[in-house]
This record gives structure tokens, C-alpha cells and sequence, in this order.
């Protein structure tokens, strides 16, 4: 049997079209950078009221983080609704289900409009106990869904699966796609709404203002708005990231007798929790359980090799019928210290800089969210959401959550004072990484599948926090603000703009 590929379903099962780098300067009235869900939804959303855009990606459209989502589409957020309640008031706890439920339909509603053929459902979600949680959590929890207008949630007795899950909460009317599919027809009604892409295309400088620009080597944007939904903001060093914390989380699909998982989305109230979905027909006979879970703070595990089979393990004894295990890959999601994302003015910068970031768990409709209200804020329109997601905030009950990440941020920087990863480099394998302490520095070392060794500076440029090996995804991860790069020390995620320095 071959090895299961590193490469998510979506990434290996459709590609976007191709799209050219920058060559020269240009203008428009909004230049987006980034080229996931959230910078083509208010691409999109701006070309269908006459905008000129300019969306510049610094690889391929749904490279990034949308093309390795396990695409739930779900108002059952991973914070509960009792967390978000307390952080947020019931207002807040309102708006926030108001505004996730809003997303689905506004993706469905593009789906339709622009005909997009990308296996959109919608189905129920279930919200189930982990072992260590009991009834009493459920119920909690429904009390505050129902007070935050989701009165159509109900608690079941167990969930169609065919294990005995205990009760659990019904979510209907959630959604399931595929995110690379429905990225390619929203890259194509941009273009046909007059809007420019532009991929291999690297943002070096982002200035707001009078003539607010966007610097690449193949030539200057200029525009009367910017976007940034990197991910991760690229364009600032402090002032969000000290709000939020990066965390791997890693997936696995594997094969199942088609039919025999009923098609719903399905999640556990672990800590880590686990997330569960079926993709119909990958072949005539097999569905494609995909399986997510055994989350970490970023470059803060000594287990990462072992996270895909702790999956496996929790999967095998759920779902006796699981075959081959066919895929195996991982991604970073953005935890705020309140649950929600940021989206809107970039604090301390020009009124004509926005950012999107913070996915806390549900990139794909916190990512339409800021589709629809940055729209509206580069419109001048009146939402109603603006307050709850300004990346301004200061959410004071959140203030225990906000010193215990500092904390751990702080801790990081101890790295610069203790020994290497091993000894020697003769002790790194083919095909793997590891710091190693060099004088008083280290330096991150990757050794390729023939043997030769790559050097790079263990340091990351963006704040200085010395980086750790992710053998599982074959990056190096940094623990304090979740900038990652490639195994040759090449940015691949932000706040870092470039790559681990030469040695």
C-alpha cells in the first residue's frame, strides 16, 4: 500500500485556475492581499457593486489555510455559547450566531447565483460528550444556544452514528462543500465581474493613508482600501498578535463502505476536541471519512509525529468498517483570547487598512463574515456586527485568558538558552529537521532525501522566537505567534513576511 499523501483531499481532488504574477504597477479601488476564503469573498462581494479589485496571493488561490479546512460550514461554534455569553454578553452571543448562521447562507446563496459545482449540502450537526464531560454540559450549553436565538437546536438522545455517543445537540441546516471547488468559481465571477488576480505574488510592504500602496517585486498597487487576509496579518508586528495564539491541528481520511457513515458533521467536547464528516462517492464503492483533532499550540509538542495515529486509534475503535487510511495532513487555526475573530480597521494603522484574522476554529464562515462586513465598511454601510469583531477590542473578562498567553509567549524566548534539538548533525535523519546550537545561536537544519543539509537561522524574523521541527507536516513552527515556513525555511504563514535568514 502506499503512504498516505501529506496533501489535503481538496488540494489533490481540483486545482483553481492558474493565475499570473504581478508584472507591472497598477490601481483600483481596494487592493486584497491574500487569496483564501475571506480576501475572494469581499473581492467578490465588492466586484458586484462595481469596485475595481486587485487581489494579489503570494502562492496559488487556496493554498493557504482554506485549502486545508476540513469545511464545516456551522453556527455550532468551537468556543460554546455559554463562553461567548460570558465574554460577550448575550448581545454579543446573539450576534455572533447570527452572523455565523448568515455566512452559510450567503455561500449557499453565491453558490446558487454563480452555479458553482462544489458538492454544497446542507445536513445536521452533532455535539456530542467526550468521556470526561456529561449531560449536564449539554445542557448548559443548549440553554445558552437557545438565548442566543438558535431555538431550533434540540437535544437528542444519541446521534445517528453507530456507536453510542450518549445524548447530543442537533444542529440542522449546517453545511459541508468543497472549499478548493468553490474557491475556483468565486476566483472566476471576480474576473468576470471586472476584478484582477494576481498568484506568485509577495506583498513586501503594505502602506495605508492618501496613497495607500501595496509593494511586491513585480510591481506597486495602488488603492483607495487594503485588505489583508493573510491569514495571519503580515502588515504589523504587535498589536493583534499579542490577542491570539496559533494552534496545529491534524486530519486524517480514510475510506469507509459508501453509505455507512451517516452524512452529518459531528464533533466531541474534548479538550482537544474531535471533528468528524463524510465526503460522498470518492469512488463507486467508498466514501472518505475525514477525521480532525489532537490539537497543539504551535512548536509547543514533542509528540507531533505520534498526533495522525492517535487519530487513527480514536477513529479504528468508532468506526469498526474504516479502510485505508488515504490522506494525512495538518493546518494552523488562530485562537483569540475571546473566541471571536478580528475583522475590520487594522488598530494603530490607517483608517483604510483592514485585516481579517483570528479564525478561532471556523475559518470558512468567520471568513465570509469578514467578506460582508469589510464590504460594508469599505462602503460605509452600517453593520451591525462591526463592534463585536473590531480587531480593536478590549474584551475585559477575557483578560485571565489574555495574561496566561503572554505568559506562554514570554516562556518561549527561553529557547535562545538552552541546548539543540541533538547533539550533533549526524543525528538528524533523511528527510527531517532539528535545531541545532551553534556558538550562541541556533540554527534550523533540514537534512533531504538524499542526504544533503539545508542551514537556516533557527531564528524567526518576526519577533524572534526560535522555531521548532514539525515532523508531521515537515515545517518549521514558531511558538509564539505561529509563523511557519517550509522545510528550506521559506515563509509559507504569517506575522513573518519572510523566510528564516541565511546562516
Amino acid at each position: 500500500m502506499a503512504s498516505p499523501s501529506t496533501t489535503s483531499v481538496w488540494l489533490t481532488t481540483a486545482q483553481v485556475p492558474s493565475y499570473s504574477p504581478l508584472t507591472s504597477d497598477t490601481s483600483a479601488d481596494v487592493c486584497v492581499v491574500g487569496g483564501g476564503i475571506a480576501g475572494l469573498t469581499v473581492a467578490y462581494l465588492l466586484t458586484q457593486v462595481g469596485k475595481s479589485v486587485v487581489v494579489i496571493e503570494d502562492g496559488a488561490v487556496g493554498s493557504g489555510m482554506t485549502g486545508v479546512t476540513t469545511a464545516h460550514l456551522v453556527n455550532a461554534l468551537d468556543d460554546r455559547y455559554f463562553e461567548l455569553e460570558r465574554l460577550h454578553g448575550e448581545r454579543g452571543s446573539r450576534l455572533a450566531a447570527e452572523s455565523h448562521t448568515a455566512a452559510i447562507d450567503r455561500i449557499e446563496s453565491i453558490v446558487a447565483r454563480e452555479r458553482i459545482a462544489c458538492d454544497f449540502t446542507r445536513l445536521d450537526g452533532y455535539l456530542f460528550c467526550a468521556p470526561e464531560q456529561d449531560e449536564a454540559y449539554l445542557d448548559r450549553e443548549l440553554a445558552a444556544i437557545h438565548r442566543a436565538g438558535l431555538h431550533n437546536v434540540v437535544k437528542n438522545g444519541r446521534t445517528p452514528l453507530s456507536f453510542d455517543t450518549g445524548p447530543c445537540l442537533r444542529f440542522p441546516s449546517q453545511a459541508q462543500f468543497h472549499p478548493v471547488k468553490y474557491l475556483s468559481g468565486l476566483a472566476e465571477a471576480i474576473e468576470r465581474g471586472g476584478g484582477r488576480i494576481y498568484a506568485g505574488t509577495h506583498a513586501t510592504q503594505i502602506t495605508g493613508g492618501a496613497a495607500a500602496t501595496v509593494s511586491t517585486a513585480g510591481g506597486t498597487v495602488t488603492a483607495g482600501s487594503i485588505v489583508v487576509a493573510t491569514n495571519v496579518p503580515v502588515n504589523d508586528l504587535v498589536v493583534v498578535h499579542t490577542k491570539q495564539a496559533p494552534y496545529m491541528t491534524y486530519v486524517i481520511g480514510a475510506q469507509v463502505p459508501r453509505d455507512s457513515v451517516p452524512l452529518a458533521l459531528y464533533w466531541d467536547t474534548g479538550d482537544p476536541y474531535h471533528y468528524v464528516r463524510v465526503q460522498p462517492g470518492v469512488d463507486g464503492d467508498h466514501d472518505l471519512l475525514i477525521v480532525g483533532g489532537e490539537d497543539h499550540k504551535s512548536g509547543q509538542a514533542d509528540d507531533i509525529a505520534h498526533r495522525h495515529g492517535r487519530l487513527e486509534a480514536w477513529a479504528r475503535e468508532r468506526f469498526p468498517s474504516m479502510g485505508d487510511v488515504v490522506y494525512r495532513w495538518g493546518g494552523q487555526v488562530m485562537e483569540t483570547v475571546d473566541g471571536l475573530a478580528f475583522i475590520g480597521r487594522n488598530p494603530m494603522d490607517d483608517d483604510n487598512v483592514y485585516v481579517v484574522t483570528g479564525d478561532s476554529g471556523n475559518g470558512l464562515t468567520h471568513g465570509t463574515i469578514a467578506g460582508i462586513l469589510l464590504t460594508d465598511l469599505i462602503l460605509k454601510r452600517h453593520n451591525p456586527w462591526e463592534a463585536l469583531y473590531d480587531p480593536g477590542r478590549i474584551t475585559l473578562r477575557a483578560a485571565g485568558e489574555f495574561a496566561k498567553e503572554a505568559v506562554n509567549t514570554a516562556a518561549q524566548y527561553t529557547d535562545w538558552v538552552t541546548g539543540g534539538d541533538v547533539a550533533a548533525v549526524d543525528e538528524i535523519a533523511k528527510d527531517s529537521g532539528a535545531v541545532v546550537r551553534r556558538g550562541a545561536t541556533k540554527v534550523a537544519i533540514y537534512r533531504d532525501a538524499t542526504g544533503s543539509l539545508h542551514e537556516r537561522s533557527a531564528v524567526c524574523p518576526h519577533l524572534g522566537c526560535i522555531v521548532a521541527w514539525n515532523p508531521a507536516e515537515k515545517t518549521w513552527d514558531c511558538p509564539c505567534h505561529g509563523s511557519r515556513f517550509d522545510k528550506f525555511g521559506g515563509v509559507i504563514n504569517g506575522p513573518a513576511n519572510v523566510g528564516l535568514l541565511k546562516t
